[in-house]
């Protein structure tokens, strides 16, 4: 049910450290976002003190700010420009970890900010859904791991671990004989991840929605939690933040006082109620966005919201959208019209 970079090009995996090193270079570091009237002026970074996380100036929403523009519809290209402004989840694809890793560090770096990354190749990922996939089997998702801190390095990231990964273990989803090396995998990721100076780990938690803390506590102890920053609650989702809070909250207590993130990208509306109760987390209508990205939250026990999911990014081919993760420009406008 979440994004996937995988379908990107090789060609263009080996050459997103260069292109994005140069668009670094170009977005500046200062904390002083000016406001322009030009509908297809440069995206730039936001302020420092409140949004430590880059602002991808070169991202699906950018460059859609950039197509309205020349087209003169300035309208739209105001309303995407509210996604282009904010920083989001860079979800690492599966073919080239450590040059992305590299390419997105060393940008955010640059700008003087921190590369919010996601990390979405757990094997049997996604139980066979619009998602489906990851790495092949145990070994070579070490080996994706280890690319991927080899390309952080000692840069600062935030790290959001394996969308589902747990709770498709707790739900039943996932197989009950891949549950052990699953475990082993997470853990092993959280330590390897962890080793690096500047990376701050969250590890995935499910969401307000889906059952009781009660349910998961023990299995994210399993994955190693205890050896992360925290968790991350709502990851691709639609639930309120008050909402995910409380849900966080209560986690909170039993996995010894962690901190967590929220993802706010798309819950400014809360959760949709209607259709099929088995997809309304899919491309749901009349969603908003949430909260903008920042680490001044509502709770000490909230390390940030964040944009883990990318705005206008589409969850799969259900209400007509296309494959999970590709662009879909009237889906973003959607939601940003409805902020």
């Amino acid at each position: 049910m979440y994004d996937s970079r995988g379908a990107r090009s090789s060609a263009w995996a080996w050459a997103l450290g260069a292109v994005l090193l140069l668009a670094g270079c170009s977005s500046g570091g200062g904390d002083d976002k000016k406001e322009t009237a030009d509908p297809g002026a440069a995206i730039t970074q936001q302020p420092k003190g409140a949004d430590p996380f880059w602002v991808n100036p070169d991202s699906n929403a950018a460059r859609q700010v950039k197509a309205y523009a020349r087209a003169g519809k300035d309208a739209d290209a105001e309303r995407i420009r509210r996604i282009a402004a904010q920083p989001t989840g860079e979800w690492i694809g599966p073919e080239n970890p450590e040059q992305e890793a590299r390419g997105f560090t060393e940008a955010a770096q640059n700008s003087d900010r921190t590369a919010l990354l996601v990390l979405y190749d757990i094997p049997h990922r996604d139980c066979g859904q619009y998602s489906q996939g990851g790495a092949a089997d145990g070994d070579a998702y070490r080996a994706w791991i280890d690319g991927v801190a080899r390309g952080i390095q000692d840069r600062p990231a935030t790290v959001v671990l394996e969308p589902d990964a747990v709770l498709h273990l707790v739900d039943g989803c996932t197989r009950a004989q891949f549950a052990e090396e699953r475990y082993d995998l997470l853990r092993g990721a959280i330590t390897t991840l962890k080793a690096l100076k500047n990376t701050r780990v969250y590890l995935d938690a499910g969401n307000a929605g889906w059952g009781h803390p009660d349910q998961i506590y023990q299995p994210l102890q399993r994955a190693g939690v205890d050896l992360a920053d925290g968790f991350a609650v709502n990851v691709s989702n639609f639930y309120s933040t008050e909402d995910s809070i409380a849900y966080g909250k209560q986690l909170s207590r039993k996995v010894g006082g962690k901190h967590f993130v929220i993802d706010t990208s798309r819950n400014g509306n809360g959760p949709y109620a209607g259709g099929n109760p088995d997809e309304r987390w899919c491309n749901p209508p009349g969603r908003a966005l949430g909260e903008p990205p920042t680490t001044k939250t509502a709770d000490p026990l909230v390390d940030a919201y964040l944009w883990v999911k990318r705005p206008g990014e589409s969850d799969g081919t259900c209400k007509g959208g296309p494959q999970a993760g590709d662009w879909w420009p009237a889906y973003a406008l959607k939601l940003a019209s409805a902020s």
